[in-house]
Order: C-alpha cells, then sequence, then structure tokens
C-alpha cells in the first residue's frame, strides 16, 4: 500500500496593496503643480536661450530634465502622473530647477511623500502677525515652537523665564536639548526628571511622523550623543499627547513662579504651536510683571 506525502500548502502570494484615491490625487496634483511651475519659468531665468522657434511657455520637460539631470521619459511619466517612486534627491533636484521658493518646495515634498533632505532654515508659520501677538500677551511669557520643541521666536519674558535666551546660540535653542544639557535652564525647572521623561515621550510620538527627516535624526543623535539621562528616558519607549499642565519654575530673576502652560496649535496637525505661560495665581502676575520689566531695560 503506498502512502502519498501530504503537500503543505504553499501560501498565496498578498495582492499589492491597493492604489488609495488619496495617493492617486496626491499624483495629479503633483503633475499639475510641476507643469505649472514648468510653464512660467522664461529659458532665461536658468541660463537657456530663448530662441525664435519656441512655441512652449517657459522650458520644455527635457530641459526641466536636462537641469535636473533625470531622465527625461522618467519626467514626463512624473508629469503625467504616473504611479513611480519619487527619491528626495531628485525632488531636490526639481526644486532648485524650477527655482522654488521655501513655500512651494514643501508643497513640492508634500505632494509627493518624501522628506526634505534640505528642509527650509526659516519656518513659514512665523510670520510678522504672530511676533506682534507674542509682544501683546507680554508680561506674559510666550514662544513659537515646532513639534521637534525648536523655539522659533519668542517674546521678551521668555526670553528670561528659565535662562538668559539670548545668549543661547540659536542653532541650540531647542527646549528638548536645553531641558537636558543646559545647567541654569534644568536648574529653574521644579521636578526635572518629571518634565524631562514627558517631553521625551512627546517627541517620540511626534518623531514617529518624522523618521526620515535629517533634521530630526541629527537632534535625536546629538541628544544621545550628549545626554545619558535623554538615554535613559528614551530608551523606555513610552509615548504621551501633548496636554495643558501647571508647572513651577524657580527663576533666578524673580523667585518661585507658578504658569499654567498651554499649547495653541497654528495647523491642524501637532506641528508650529504658540506655547504660552499663564500665571496661576497673583503673586505669579506681579512676579511676571516684574521679570517683563527686567527683560526690557536688559534688551534697550
Amino acid at each position: 500500500m503506498t502512502t502519498l506525502a501530504r503537500r503543505t500548502p504553499v501560501p498565496a502570494t498578498p495582492p499589492p496593496p491597493p492604489r488609495t484615491a488619496e495617493a492617486e490625487i496626491r499624483r495629479h496634483e503633483l503633475a499639475a503643480f510641476l507643469r505649472h511651475r514648468r510653464e512660467h519659468i522664461a529659458p532665461e531665468q536658468v541660463g537657456l536661450p530663448r530662441g525664435h522657434r519656441r512655441r512652449t511657455p517657459g522650458l520644455r520637460r527635457e530641459e526641466v530634465a536636462q537641469l535636473s539631470a533625470v531622465g527625461v521619459t522618467w519626467y514626463t511619466w512624473l508629469e503625467q502622473a504616473r504611479d513611480i517612486q519619487v527619491s528626495g534627491q531628485v525632488l531636490d533636484a526639481l526644486a532648485r530647477t524650477l527655482l522654488l521658493d521655501p513655500s512651494e518646495r514643501a508643497h513640492l515634498f508634500q505632494l509627493a511623500g518624501a522628506p526634505d533632505p534640505s528642509p527650509a532654515t526659516v519656518c513659514p508659520s512665523v510670520t510678522p502677525a504672530l511676533r506682534a501677538l507674542l509682544e501683546q500677551v507680554e508680561p506674559f511669557p510666550a514662544a513659537l515652537q515646532n513639534s521637534r520643541y525648536d523655539i522659533l521666536a519668542y517674546n521678551s519674558a521668555y526670553s528670561l523665564l528659565l535662562c538668559d535666551l539670548d545668549a543661547v546660540p540659536p542653532g541650540d535653542r531647542n527646549c528638548l536639548l536645553l531641558s537636558y544639557t543646559h545647567e541654569e535652564w534644568r536648574s529653574s525647572i521644579v521636578h526635572l526628571e518629571e518634565a524631562t521623561r514627558t517631553m521625551a515621550a512627546r517627541f517620540r510620538a511626534a518623531m514617529a511622523g518624522h523618521l526620515a527627516e535629517p533634521a530630526w535624526k541629527t537632534l535625536l543623535k546629538r541628544l544621545r550623543t550628549e545626554s545619558p539621562a535623554f538615554c535613559e528616558d528614551w530608551d523606555r519607549h513610552e509615548v504621551v499627547a501633548h496636554r495643558t499642565k501647571r508647572k513651577e519654575i524657580i527663576n533666578r530673576h524673580v523667585g518661585r513662579l507658578v504658569v499654567d502652560h498651554t499649547d495653541l496649535w497654528l495647523s491642524p496637525g501637532l506641528g508650529p504651536r504658540m506655547v504660552t505661560y499663564v500665571p496661576a495665581d497673583e503673586e505669579t502676575r506681579a512676579r511676571l510683571e516684574k521679570l517683563h520689566a527686567i527683560a526690557l531695560e536688559r534688551r534697550t
């Protein structure tokens, strides 16, 4: 009697993920954006002669491809909204060829769903109106921050809240970095360990959407290099959301402050925000008024 061996069923190859309607819309928006920008750049703006037989408004596709060092067919597919992969380096070259300003460049990378390898150093969210608003909330300390905890702008009261922020190099004005590495900033925070652990957890939650972005990776590497305490908190893999919280600060100019920390978001997502510190009692209010006066005197 012959025994037939049982065949192990071979699992079927999973089908490719379906093309979402959102991805298709993004491709068509990207194609239209590229065509529009290409058609509105004169050849002279990129060092090309106009010639007498030019019928295409602006640049030709092959000219954009040549200036960006990409294939003509590939670029044509991009303008036809084909489902192709686009790297950050190629998008960077296209942005330079098409003379995109910072807002247009950010829009290009957002449509392509790719991280920007060279993000703009100037945050477009810091408008003159927002700077004026920072001044209007004084004597309450307030600052504009992004989701990476970079301090983008701040008012006079905030400049002396936790340290002499004007004396900190612009590249080091990051709340997370200062909370782990700057001694005066750290000594001003009551319940420091709880505060830093919470910030690390918030940073981890925010970084989930920016894992490939150079600026985020650079900050993380610096924190891990310069602060063993951050490494310990980071390795907990904790994640928390932003929320209003009462804080205690020991200010070297006016003493103990009890404030309510509030984040006022400037966009639908967890991006740039205005951070405000409102006094929780009358004594703190009076001390913040005194701190504001000291800051104004120092800046004059």
